[in-house]
């Protein structure tokens, strides 16, 4: 089995980047394809492999990847996704990742955070929290520490 076979099993053919099913039939040269890429622009970082988009993944090119919050969430001040898994990958905690104006919109958020983060940095078991606070509801990310 090739790496691209190995990488694409284990992250369930989903685009990290976008978060799309990858077609594995589909021609490795096409935008929609399937390739294997890192996580990082940084070459001395101890990243493993992860599944892309062809396009997603020449689109980032040596650029840090921005991972999109989705239209349908209503969070004010988002935080950068990517810079908040190399933080709890690295030395665990907390982190505040957004604020929401209602409870539910909190919550949506949370469920979307907890979901993504599992095929974002498979094997860091990631919680998230909900607390009120000055009238909006903060959503926080938890893992154990490393």
């Amino acid at each position: 089995m090739s790496l691209l076979d190995d990488v694409a099993a284990r992250d369930g053919w989903r685009c990290w980047v976008c978060d799309e099913a990858v077609d594995p039939d589909e021609s490795v040269n096409d935008p929609r394809g399937p390739s294997v890429d890192s996580r990082t622009t940084d070459r001395k970082a101890k990243v493993p492999e992860r599944l892309a988009h062809r396009g997603c993944n020449t689109r980032k090119g040596a650029v840090k990847v921005v991972i999109a919050w989705p239209d349908r969430l209503y969070v004010v001040e988002p935080a950068s996704l990517i810079s908040v898994a190399e933080r709890l990958e690295r030395k665990g905690g907390r982190e505040m990742v957004g604020r929401c104006p209602t409870r539910q919109d909190a919550q949506a958020a949370a469920d979307w955070l907890v979901d993504r983060f599992s095929r974002l940095v498979p094997g860091l078991a990631v919680t998230a929290d909900i607390q009120p606070g000055g009238g909006q509801f903060l959503v926080i990310l938890s893992t154990g520490r490393r």
